[in-house]
């Protein structure tokens, strides 16, 4: 282990940790100032962080990345303007912190109240993606958490220019800006120490990438992980369906954006409507430049459709493929969800309320849809104003992680003199 970076990784830690202390007593409007702050400060340096894009961008290209790895790396004006309205919008939002959740009296006469208090110090690992750098401070600082930030070598420029920009907006409020550090080496090392806690100076860690960084942070961490591993995400067409609104919604879970992890990666069409619904959906599909393997009703329906294996069910194309596969109604569709899916977010386009209500109850996903594209998986779209990732586990966040799910809770118990009888 290289000494020198593990003494600079404990420091950022140390330092974060004194960062969040102040944070979980800042008050509402001192962190709506510094977000604002940030706000103005992406605007006032656009140039410079577009420019830093650029150079990330031909990096990313000369190295090989795919196109939709490239689509994720990419800022432009509309983009970077974009991050700084989820800014705005999470100062919209009502302070977590001190949030009393419940309430309550017990027969002793102790008062006893649920009270919500940030998580502590976050570590956010992520590839690809600048905007996280922008989104992950802002919500731990609503949320009165300290941030460790560690982006991937490909979006490095934009990253540093990006938190820079928090740095100086935090100081501006008068707060401690190592609320908000990066990681200033792209050394793998640097993951390692992460995942190890800094010495019990980390509480969370958030990774955000593809199945390879996840994975190896679920495997390696040894601090609680909000994450998911896939994104294998599934409409189903019922034989309920409008056939113009499957379209509509097929497109746009498969095609608005390939490489997110909202996006469909499975179509399943009930058998009852394939007659009228299989051919027109795929055609739709390759008309917009959609790659469709299937089984041997989508071949049927279509010459272009090749053989869907058995991997395919499972895949998480992150690009313009989709499988697609004839089921046997409701059920069929829940139990196909249920052996190949990923229990990240899944869809049900019907007019039958009935039928929606067993998939949306049954199919046990983060995030269960009805006549709506997954790629509403997002934060921002659910009013969270952003989110650092979805979380597909069971434990204390699930969906969307925004500022609610990066808190936890106290109890503050008021006595007046009480003591337990012996």
């Amino acid at each position: 282990m290289n000494q020198q970076l593990e003494n600079l990784m404990l420091e950022i830690g140390a330092q974060a940790k004194v960062a969040a202390r102040q944070l979980a007593i800042s008050s509402s409007e001192t962190k709506n100032q510094a977000l604002q702050n940030a706000a103005n400060e992406l605007r006032a340096c656009a140039a410079d962080i577009l420019a830093a894009n650029v150079e990330d961008m031909k990096l990313a290209e000369a190295e090989g990345v795919n196109q939709a790895r490239l689509d994720r790396i990419m800022l432009d004006e509309a983009r970077l303007e974009g991050i700084a309205q989820a800014i705005e919008a999470i100062i919209t939002l009502p302070d977590p912190v001190g949030q009393s959740l419940a309430r309550w009296q017990v027969p002793s006469g102790l008062d006893i109240d649920r009270v919500r208090v940030p998580l502590g110090v976050i570590g956010v690992i992520y590839e690809s993606r600048p905007n996280v750098t922008a989104d992950a401070a802002a919500l731990c600082l609503k949320a009165g958490n300290a941030v460790i930030l560690r982006g991937s070598s490909e979006i490095q420029n934009s990253a540093r220019l990006i938190h820079a920009c928090f740095a100086r907006a935090l100081q501006a409020a008068g707060l401690d800006p190592n609320a908000a550090q990066i990681v200033p080496t792209p050394d793998r090392e640097a993951v390692s120490l992460m995942l190890a806690g800094l010495q019990e100076q980390i509480d969370v860690i958030v990774p955000r990438g593809g199945k390879g960084l996840v994975g190896l942070v679920q495997e390696q961490a040894r601090v609680p992980v909000f994450a998911h591993l896939e994104g294998v995400c599934h409409v189903y067409v019922d034989k309920q369906a409008d056939l113009a609104m499957a379209q509509e919604v097929v497109l746009n879970a498969k095609m608005r954006r390939t490489g997110i992890c909202g996006a469909a990666e499975t179509l399943l069409v009930d058998a009852a409507c394939a007659d009228t619904h299989l051919a027109p959906l795929i055609a739709a599909l390759i008309d917009s430049g959609c790659d469709v393997r299937g089984d041997d009703a989508a071949q049927q329906a279509h010459a272009s459709v090749t053989a869907a294996s058995e991997d395919d069910w499972y895949c998480e194309y992150l690009d313009a493929i989709i499988a697609v596969r004839v089921v046997d109604g409701v059920d069929a569709a829940i139990a196909h969800i249920g052996q190949y899916g990923s229990n990240h977010t899944d869809a049900i386009v019907t007019a039958d309320a009935q039928v929606a209500e067993r998939f949306l109850n049954q199919v046990d996903s983060a995030i269960v849809m009805h006549n709506a594209s997954t790629q509403f998986a997002d934060g921002g779209e659910f009013g969270m104003g952003a989110e650092i990732g979805i979380a597909t586990g069971r434990f204390h966040a699930r969906g969307p992680v925004g500022l609610e799910q990066l808190t936890s809770f106290k109890y503050a118990v008021r006595g007046n003199g009480q003591t337990r009888p012996k």
